[in-house]
């Protein structure tokens, strides 16, 4: 059984697949095995993989349903104790999996490890900002507390113990927008996060991907299912009111004005910053304009947010 299972859910990324596998292939830790989900790509990327040679390497194709059923499938399929996922057009540094593997023996009580990444744009690279102080090498963090900044967890560096998704569960598949997210909001509920400095993974950053769209944001579901849990536990009420207050932003860029007072209602305003509660009350035009000059910042490694 290898040490490590490497999920890569695959959609059209030929331009990028390549550069992520080798990423994986010249690990100085070789004890893994990579599975890639193909989910349906109609591009090159599917040819690509199979060009690669390496007997670590399981190729698997499906029907196009989505990035969470394709990384539940991974899991599924996955043979090791330990889990970690990279999307299909971002990069591992080669020591990865042997830092997260020296804390795994360092820490045999933790069961979620991630580490610190460096954002990549068109003009520039830079480190984001997280919530967490800085003591030592690794910190071990509550993820909704690590998490006011920079989410602490994020699918291209971060390595799971098998027995957390059975106690969680896996990537939720009724949701649409930010499952990933919803996953890590459960595995915060009952574990801690061993939260590594060193910088060990690189996000390509695309404006126009997914997740920077103004449409992808939580829906009513996600935060229906934490209604009574928020209530007792205030770390988790501040971090949905994160999502909350990004939601609400991108409602009124949308002009989806009913649902933007709907979730500004049930945001506590007493806990969020000055200048979020500004830019809540800010008209629609105004912050067209600042996502413009946001795009503009982040480009070149001025800044990772304009609402944070």
């Amino acid at each position: 059984m290898p040490y490590f299972s490497v999920i890569i859910p695959l959609y059209n990324k030929e331009n990028f697949i390549e550069n992520t596998i080798k990423s994986v292939l010249n690990q100085s830790f070789t004890d893994f095995e990579l599975l890639i989900i193909d989910d349906g790509s109609t591009d090159k990327s599917v040819e690509i993989v199979k060009n690669i040679i390496d007997n670590r390497i399981k190729l698997f194709t499906k029907n196009n349903e989505g990035v969470a059923i394709a990384r539940n499938y991974g899991i599924e399929n996955s043979t090791s104790n330990f889990i970690s996922f990279l999307d299909a057009d971002d990069i591992w540094n080669i020591d990865f999996l042997q830092t997260i593997s020296h804390y795994i023996n360092k820490y045999p009580n933790q069961f979620v490890f991630t580490t610190a990444k460096e954002i990549e744009t068109k003009n520039s690279s830079f480190i984001p900002t997280y919530s967490i102080k800085k003591t030592s090498t690794c910190e071990i963090v509550n993820f909704f507390e690590a998490s006011n900044k920079e989410c602490v967890l994020w699918t291209s560096n971060v390595v799971v113990h098998k027995k957390v998704f059975k106690q969680v569960g896996v990537f939720d598949t009724k949701i649409s927008k930010g499952e990933d997210t919803e996953l890590w909001i459960r595995i915060g509920l009952h574990y801690s996060i061993v939260f590594i400095w060193k910088v060990l993974s690189t996000y390509k950053y695309d404006k126009k991907s997914i997740s920077r769209n103004s449409n992808y944001y939580f829906e009513d579901y996600v935060f229906k299912k934490y209604i009574e849990e928020e209530k007792r536990n205030p770390a988790l009420k501040k971090y949905l009111d994160l999502n909350r207050f990004s939601a609400a932003i991108k409602c009124k860029l949308n002009n989806n004005l009913i649902q933007f007072k709907k979730l500004k209602s049930e945001i506590d305003l007493k806990e969020i910053s000055f200048k979020k509660k500004i830019l809540l009350n800010l008209p629609r035009f105004t912050l067209l304009i600042l996502i413009f000059f946001k795009n503009k910042f982040v480009e070149f490694g001025l800044t990772n947010s304009v609402f944070k």
